[in-house]
């Protein structure tokens, strides 16, 4: 009797093991697909994450909408014209864009609903297009967020915004104090200083004396005035 209760309960075990594992595979094996075209910009959309929030999926849709085609008219019109987004729950950053292709991982969004304009940000790196550039990544970030902060559908809702000003900065922190001495470039020297810094990444025509050519100073020269005055 004992060896026989023994088996029984092994074989419930195992059924119980099988049962999860198909759950599991189930789970893995989700997978959604959409393609959506305007205007001649066409979105391909995968879901791979099951319980994604419907309301966020729709505004990943109509952030792209939005500010794909003014980023594309504004800094390369020869950039793709079909982008792919991939929500994927393997992915754990938070995005991440290579070529025409970002992915998102869906437990950010599930922590940050309004976080959407990480939209508008990606897909100004598809718009970038610099592929290997000779120029720095903190200036490739700092263009993006630049980008996020004059196109962001709702940098608000985030609770986005670029940073105050502190000595412990410095002009290749990146990200959002990278973008902020931009805007201070933008409204203090050259109104098209982003567009300009974006086509010389984009031809990889980048040098140190690239900021003497767009400014006349170099970015520390930049940088020390910038702190004196930062007003934006």
């Amino acid at each position: 009797m004992k060896t026989k209760l023994l088996s029984t309960t092994a074989l419930f075990l195992i059924v119980v093991q099988f049962i999860s594992c198909a759950q599991d595979d189930s789970n893995a094996n989700y997978v959604t697909n959409d393609s959506i075209t305007k205007d001649g910009y066409t979105l391909i959309y995968i879901n791979k994450a099951e319980n994604f929030s419907a309301s966020v999926e729709q505004k990943l849709k109509d952030t792209f909408f939005a500010v794909y085609p003014k980023l594309a008219q504004q800094y390369n019109e020869n950039t793709t014209k079909t982008v792919t987004f991939v929500v994927d729950p393997a992915y754990d950053g938070v995005a991440a864009t290579s070529a025409d292709r970002v992915v998102y991982n869906p437990e950010w969004f599930a922590q940050h609903p309004g976080d959407i304009d990480v939209v508008t940000h990606e897909v100004m790196h598809i718009v970038q297009a610099y592929g290997n550039t000779t120029g720095p990544w903190w200036v490739t970030e700092g263009i993006a967020d630049y980008v996020r902060y004059k196109f962001g559908v709702d940098n608000a809702g985030a609770g986005w915004s670029l940073p105050n000003v502190s000595e412990t900065q410095n002009y290749d922190n990146s990200y959002r104090v990278t973008a902020r001495f931009f805007a201070w470039i933008v409204k203090n020297k050259d109104n098209q200083f982003v567009e300009k810094m974006d086509q010389i990444m984009r031809d990889h025509t980048y040098t140190d004396q690239t900021w003497v050519e767009l400014t006349g100073k170099t970015p520390a020269d930049l940088w020390k005035e910038y702190i004196a005055n930062p007003a934006i």
